[in-house]
């Protein structure tokens, strides 16, 4: 099936009900050999607004057929993963769609049988298995009460998921290291959602769009993205990444988790990607798809956005490269009195 049979399938009027629609919809998409960004979005704004609306058996067929989809459609893809495990199975095993963040947020929401099929993935992240053998094994876990944790305890971070090897530990140190990594994973996901949910409540909007308004009419770039890491509380490297291209994906989404009118979106919008409407075809387009995002969807997209930062700057202050440069500034260190003392 052609690029064309699957445009042509959202404007048939034979097409019958949402079961059948849903169903081929996603069947032409995945005889695509590589479909454009265009036909993506498309297949997101046709078939999310019909996910309510399908049968059980019709989810699991989506699922397995995105399952084997090189550039499946992301958001499509993460709503089907929220899905019990007998339907979200195969993407959770096999697709290319799914990152190491939104697999540790699943794990996060669902718990054990999402994770038992996580860790059926090819080249799963070492740290996420290590999370999936302790969720395996909870007996092996001692709780304590995290009043009685020290700071230093507290302070344990989803990189230390891992249980400490130290002989001389106590034996209620690697079970109490794994639940602290836990909780610390838990904790982190529940806060990042309170977090934003508070600042979307506290804030009907007004003053966010204001001065995305205005920065954006500016024309300066750099302030426009200044103003948009403040509104979604993210850094300014991922409000950079949002507009760094021509296309306007990223920030319909962002704009959409303000809760923003379609009008005020569009404004904001056309002031940052003027050369993409050029014609009243384009501006429908623009609302259509804005209309037909889930607000849901787009506060996933946000999150997603927070957990890539965090785990960049884990990442980036790794233990393990703290340690290493660390033996290899002593050894340079030890070295010149090492040769004085053999001097003497």
């Amino acid at each position: 099936m052609s690029s064309s049979d699957f445009r042509q399938i959202a404007i048939r009027s034979e097409s019958g009900k949402a079961e059948r629609l849903f169903r081929a919809a996603v069947s032409a998409f995945c005889s695509l050999t590589r479909p454009s960004r265009r036909e993506i979005g498309q297949l997101e704004d046709l078939t999310l607004p019909l996910f309510d609306e399908v049968s059980v058996e019709s989810r699991r067929y989506v699922a397995a057929a995105l399952s084997e989809c090189e550039y499946a459609p992301a958001a499509l893809v993460r709503r089907l993963c929220e899905e019990p495990v007998d339907i979200a199975a195969p993407l959770l095993i096999r697709s290319r769609a799914v990152s190491d963040i939104d697999l540790i947020a699943l794990i996060g929401r669902h718990g054990l049988p999402h994770a038992r099929a996580i860790a059926r993935r090819k080249d799963l992240n070492p740290t996420i298995a290590d999370l999936i053998r302790v969720l395996e094994k909870p007996t092996l876990v001692r709780v304590r009460d995290p009043q009685a944790q020290p700071p230093a305890a507290q302070a344990v971070t989803v990189v230390d998921a891992e249980p400490a090897k130290d002989s001389a530990a106590t034996p209620q140190t690697p079970g109490a290291a794994a639940e602290n990594a836990r909780r610390r994973l838990r904790s982190m996901m529940r806060t990042g959602d309170e977090a934003l949910a508070a600042k979307v409540d506290a804030f009907p909007g007004s003053d966010s769009y204001v001065k995305l308004r205005e920065t954006a009419l500016t024309g300066n770039a750099a302030f426009f993205q200044t103003a948009l890491a403040d509104a979604l509380d993210i850094d300014f490297s991922t409000a950079r990444s949002l507009t760094a291209n021509q296309n306007y994906a990223p920030l319909l989404a962002a704009l959409r988790s303000l809760d923003f009118s379609e009008d005020r979106a569009f404004l904001i919008t056309v002031a940052v990607y003027p050369s993409l409407f050029p014609h009243p075809q384009a501006i429908r387009a623009y609302l259509d798809r804005y209309r037909l995002l889930h607000r849901d969807v787009a506060l996933d997209r946000v999150r997603e956005w927070k957990a890539e930062a965090v785990s960049r700057a884990i990442r980036e202050t790794s233990p393990a490269n703290s340690d290493r440069r660390m033996a290899s500034n002593s050894d340079e260190a030890a070295a010149p009195n090492l040769k004085a003392s053999l001097r003497k």
